[in-house]
């Protein structure tokens, strides 16, 4: 087992206490947006001095066995474990799947576009499902809901008197939306809003915000908050048309591929295909390439993707898509007294929450307190937990998790 040193990213919409409270340090009075655990080669964690995609490299067959490295499509960790905390929304964004990535990747290698390059869309092969348990109660909007819910909410505003171009965006926008198949009538009214002309989006935009602060629902409230971040955002729209997911502590969503999506506020864990492939549409300063984020999107009308647990016993849950089997979470609560014993000999990131806990193997043992962290080989199974706490252990899924 080895003790990991994680990197903090310090992205704009981060809260700047949650994460460094995690750790046990002083905050810095910047954001801290993400804890990256796993060995990511844009972030990878430090394990006793040596990179953990590093130490994965030099001994694959110890560190992942065949469960890890069949999950990570060859000798590399196939998942990426963080900690995830928003005090402002995320872009409005959506993943690849994995033979999209793969040939997009080829083509930007292809065309020389520097992989560091802001307009660089595929930094890597693989795509990128992604689950989040909540920590602590947790915002977030994710996959499109009936076109005919955004359209009630539009028409029923009382809108301020608008400019001639934003006026006709608006009676195109509420036609397409009212189109017989849910499916086009959501992909028009997103390509729609999202290549509309600023000088006609941006108007409406705040016509519409300002509409919506006299209502009390849930999509309303977040087009004026959104609108507060990104003023003249086509994104703030295209919020309408998505559902609104919120999570109390202990419940999860899980993104496929194709899911458009955008976190508004909260502290999770996040875990996912080990991958940094972004696909962005709006509500950003960063590259925004709608041409290619309208060609990745799932367009069919779902319901919140909550993700719900596998009891494995009272204090043992397991969090893992049906879809790919790239990774899965336990989340554990540790029973003074009481012991649980893993057996299967796969990759393991192991995160303490609360408490402190004890992992011991055949070759040793480690004892965490919160806000640690350690890798544990595929090949020091069986491990047995004891102690007093809460943790998450990331490792591969598959019927047999964890």
């Amino acid at each position: 087992m080895l003790r990991l040193t994680n990197t903090v990213q310090p992205y704009a919409w981060g809260s700047t206490s949650a994460i460094p409270e995690l750790l046990g340090v002083e905050p810095d009075g910047g954001p801290q947006a993400e804890l990256w655990i796993g060995a990511h080669p844009g972030a990878p964690s430090d394990a006793e001095g040596v990179g953990l995609d590093e130490r994965i490299a030099a001994a694959p067959e110890e560190f992942l066995g065949d469960a890890g490295a069949d999950a990570g499509g060859g000798p590399r960790l196939g998942f990426l474990l963080k900690v995830l905390s928003a005090a402002a929304p995320l872009s409005l964004q959506a993943h690849p799947d994995r033979e999209t990535a793969a040939r997009r990747y080829a083509e930007e290698e292809a065309a020389g576009t520097p992989r560091d390059a802001a307009h660089r869309l595929y930094k890597d092969t693989e795509h990128k499902p992604e689950l989040l348990l909540a920590l602590e109660p947790f915002a977030a909007m994710a996959g499109f809901r009936a076109p005919a819910a955004a359209r009630d909410l539009l028409a029923g505003l009382e809108l301020p008197a608008l400019p001639p171009g934003s006026r006709d965006l608006f009676a195109v926008l509420l036609d397409v939306l009212a189109g017989p198949d849910e499916g086009e009538a959501l992909r028009g009214a997103t390509r729609l809003l999202l290549t509309a002309e600023a000088g006609a989006v941006g108007p409406l935009v705040e016509a519409v915000a300002q509409a919506c602060t006299a209502s009390e629902d849930p999509s309303a409230r977040c087009v004026v908050e959104l609108s507060g971040h990104h003023p003249g955002d086509p994104g703030v729209l295209v919020s309408t048309l998505l559902n609104q997911v919120r999570l109390a502590p202990g419940e999860a969503l899980y993104l496929p591929a194709g899911n458009v999506h955008a976190y508004l506020a909260g502290t999770g864990v996040e875990l996912m295909a080990s991958s940094d492939n972004v696909l962005r549409g709006g509500l950003t300063p960063k590259h925004v390439d709608v041409a290619e984020l309208l060609d990745v999107l799932d367009f069919r009308v779902l319901p919140p993707p909550l993700l719900a647990p596998r009891v494995l016993s009272e204090h043992q849950r397991v969090f893992a898509p049906g879809d790919v089997d790239d990774f899965a979470l336990t989340e554990l609560t540790v029973v003074p007294g009481e012991e649980t014993r893993w057996e299967r000999a796969v990759p393991r990131a192991v995160l303490a929450l609360e408490g402190s806990v004890r992992l011991v193997s055949a070759t040793g043992a480690q004892d965490l307190a919160r806000g640690e962290a350690v890798f544990v080989t595929a090949a020091e199974h069986p491990l047995t937990v004891s102690g007093a706490g809460r943790l998450v252990a990331a490792g591969p899924g598959g019927p047999e998790a964890p």
